[in-house]
């Protein structure tokens, strides 16, 4: 019989529905940039029209993701999300690249919105939290009362997130509602009645820039508007409906938040000031501009609506906050709690409390996130950027998992969205990563800097991983990490070459000053012609330089690839040859599984790990074959053979996840770990039920007994054997006398 542990371990129970899901998928992936920084953006780089096209594009973009998200979650619902899926797919080091560029952009977009908390309110309720001024840093002033006021709404979130589950669910649906009816209202009423005259949609694309550019540029930074769409998918264990309906859920999560954004920007250009003569001037203006004259949404909504329009967007603003705050620390708890089972993070973030929450992992994210507010709000310029490069290298790590795990599963459909999916992440990101390629300025320098020091940290992290990894499933995929190699060489160079842009920009701007200042108020047309060619020569050869650096080092690269390919190849041409050996020795030659002699090199390898203290949980299933005499004695060995090879593969069948030995004629014992463990007792009844099913049919009998490993009682695995081993002596009294009473 079945022997139980001293305490039976939960997983995440079931208790998001489809409404809930959607609410997490929205509310996560708008959050108070959609209100305050699409202006400067969006419509700033690509005017109404552009804006427009290329959030419609994007949409698209992340429909074909939600594709490769859906395989994913039905193929491996698992908590982790991304994580998870490319840990399975193409092993740990890609799971732990994939961890790490996911919890940095979690973790940047939550802190983004806890530092526009304060914003939040001093933009509605003036300088109430502005007191007890600390110091400035990057020309922004830190107060005590803001910062407190920051971390009051950390602690408040995991506070809540860890006492309540269904209750949160709940509370997002109602906020986004909140938002989606706020918004939506505001831009009808909007359109409704705009007269156009003075207050026009014109100019459809921002002026100097051709209408595809800036089309594209918009869809290109899509990940940033539409990152945490996905994140559902660090709920797959806890969904009450059908995975199947994930795709078209995603499909909805990602066109209302399309819709969203396009309400938002067109309602920013119904409206503006009368001392400006465009839209366009006026968004150009909004650095100059306080209160709610600065907010080009909430200027619009006032025209047309009065304080109404405004109250409606400061209860959506609100709103889309609060979901960001809670969308955000939950999906991360998911992966941190995922993280924690693989051992990637410390033992012990992987509990759950009474009401199945990962509480341990909440507070993590507590944690992690309580000195922020200290840091300032200038660096949140950097971070949407960030968060856009990691978005699309999650995305683009996924759709490499769908593709791969298409192809070998033989899902065409799947593997051509994956491959689609991929290509399209590549894209964008070449789009992102290399400077002045879409338009001038791609992205800040700073960002560069802040991706560089996060993958070196990740290096460091992962240093330590390899460390504590008795397993040894870490360190396997050397590519990887030549890959994050060349991606910190990349980023530092062009952070290197944008600085230099940025310096010598600096230089040639105080050279002008001073030359007008001497040479008269103005310098002539000629004059001001020969700099501005000057310095455009100055930026032109410095990309040239950079491209031929990138090159050069592209080349190396690849040649280093090409070399560690043939190696590879070689060594992996030994290995085998070396395996063709061992596994004459340690494969049972009549039923395919493992033999008595790997048997006995898995005891030894397991007593070392107990000795060491380096195991905590596993279990072993003795299995013996009931009537083998009866069957060879009246029907030849033949038969009795292939009894034993009908019984192996029920053994096969149910502790699938676990390996198998037949360690005598009639005798099987499976090791069991992981899923099998945790799912343990479900499996016994079944495979129970089975046998007993047989029994009434004349088929397969087979005993079985499972034992737990006792840490601290237990010296080594013999002693589990020979209790499991007793085990299966009771159960086979058992079925004796069933089938005593069934011939009967």
């Amino acid at each position: 019989m079945a022997e139980e542990s001293g305490h039976n371990k939960r997983g995440l129970s079931p208790s998001v529905s489809l409404l809930g899901a959607l609410a997490l998928a929205m509310g996560t992936s708008i959050g108070w940039g959609s209100l305050v920084v699409t202006s400067n953006a969006y419509l700033s780089q690509a005017g109404v029209m552009g804006s427009v096209a290329g959030m419609i594009l994007g949409a698209a973009i992340m429909i074909v993701i939600s594709r490769n998200y859906h395989y994913m979650i039905t193929s491996y619902p698992d908590a982790g999300g991304s994580y998870a899926f490319v840990k399975e797919v193409f092993g740990y080091d890609h799971g732990f690249l994939t961890a790490w560029f996911l919890a940095l952009t979690y973790l940047s977009i939550f802190w983004a919105n806890v530092t526009s908390l304060p914003l939040f309110a001093h933009y509605f309720f003036g300088d109430i939290f502005r007191f007890g001024y600390l110091y400035t840093i990057f020309d922004y002033k830190v107060y005590l009362g803001e910062a407190l006021l920051s971390a009051a709404a950390i602690v408040i979130t995991a506070a809540a997130a860890v006492k309540f589950k269904k209750g949160i669910i709940n509370l997002m649906i109602g906020l986004v509602l909140i938002f989606t009816i706020g918004i939506t209202v505001c831009f009808i009423v909007a359109v409704l009645r705009h007269k156009g005259g003075t207050f026009s949609y014109e100019p459809h694309f921002a002026p100097d820039k051709s209408s595809l550019s800036q089309i594209i540029k918009i869809a290109c930074i899509s990940p940033w508007a539409f990152i945490g769409f996905e994140n559902i998918s660090h709920f797959s264990e806890e969904f009450t409906f059908s995975r199947r309906r994930v795709f078209r859920l995603l499909v909805t999560a990602v066109a209302a938040t399309a819709a969203l954004y396009i309400f938002i920007m067109v309602l920013s250009v119904t409206a503006y000031p009368p001392e400006y003569s465009s839209w366009m001037d006026y968004i150009k203006d909004l650095g100059n501009i306080d209160g709610i004259k600065g907010l080009p949404a909430f200027y619009a909504a006032g025209v047309y609506m009065g304080d109404t329009g405004i109250y409606l967007l400061i209860a959506a603003l609100f709103a889309l906050i609060v979901t960001s705050f809670f969308g955000n620390m939950l999906a991360l708890s998911r992966l941190f709690y995922s993280l924690a089972k693989d051992k990637v993070i410390p033992d012990g973030f992987e509990k759950l409390n009474s009401k199945g929450i990962p509480y341990r992992a909440i507070i993590l994210v507590a944690a992690a996130s309580i000195l922020i507010p200290l840091l300032g709000r200038t660096a949140i310029g950097w971070i949407v950027d960030v968060t856009t490069i990691g978005a699309t290298l999650i995305y683009g790590f996924v759709a490499a998992s769908a593709f791969w795990a298409g192809k070998k599963c033989g899902d065409k459909a799947d593997c051509v969205s994956g491959l689609v999916g991929l290509v399209l992440m590549i894209g964008i990101e070449l789009s992102l990563m290399l400077p002045n390629l879409l338009s001038e300025g791609t992205m800040e320098k700073e960002t560069y800097f802040l991706f560089t020091v996060w993958a070196i940290l990740g290096f460091i992290y992962f240093r330590y991983i390899l460390s504590r990894d008795k397993t040894k499933r870490f360190g396997k995929s050397t590519i990887v990490w030549i890959g994050l190699l060349a991606l910190i060489l990349f980023t530092s160079m062009v952070w290197l070459s944008q600085s230099t842009m940025t310096s010598t920009n600096e230089t040639m701007t105080r050279v002008q000053a001073y030359y007008n200042s001497v040479s008269g108020s103005t310098a002539n047309a000629k004059e001001q012609q020969f700099m501005a060619e000057e310095m455009l020569n100055l930026r032109g050869s410095n990309m040239r330089n950079m491209l031929t650096v990138i090159a050069f080092f592209a080349i190396s690269m690849s040649v280093m690839l090409s070399n560690y390919s043939i190696m590879r190849k070689r060594a992996y041409e030994s290995e085998e040859l070396l395996a063709h050996a061992t596994n004459k020795v340690n494969i049972d030659s009549m039923t395919g599984v493992k033999s008595k002699h790997a048997f006995i090199e898995a005891e030894n390898a397991m007593n070392k790990c107990i000795h060491n203290s380096e195991i905590d949980e596993f279990a072993i299933a003795v299995c013996d074959v009931n009537g083998l005499k009866y069957i060879n004695d009246n029907f030849g060995h033949k038969a009795g053979d292939e009894y034993i090879r009908s019984a192996c593969r029920l053994v096969c069948e149910f502790f699938a996840h676990s390996p198998v030995y037949r360690v005598g004629g009639d005798e099987f014992v499976a090791i069991i770990t992981g899923r099998d463990y945790e799912n343990r007792n479900d499996i016994m009844e079944r495979f129970n039920a089975k046998i007993e099913e047989e029994i009434h049919n004349d088929g397969t009998v087979i005993s079985v007994g499972l034992s737990l490993f006792r840490k601290g009682e237990d010296i080594n695995t013999h002693a589990v054997f020979e209790r499991a081993d007793a085990a299966m002596y009771e159960r086979k009294k058992q079925l004796k006398e069933m089938g005593a009473r069934v011939r009967g």
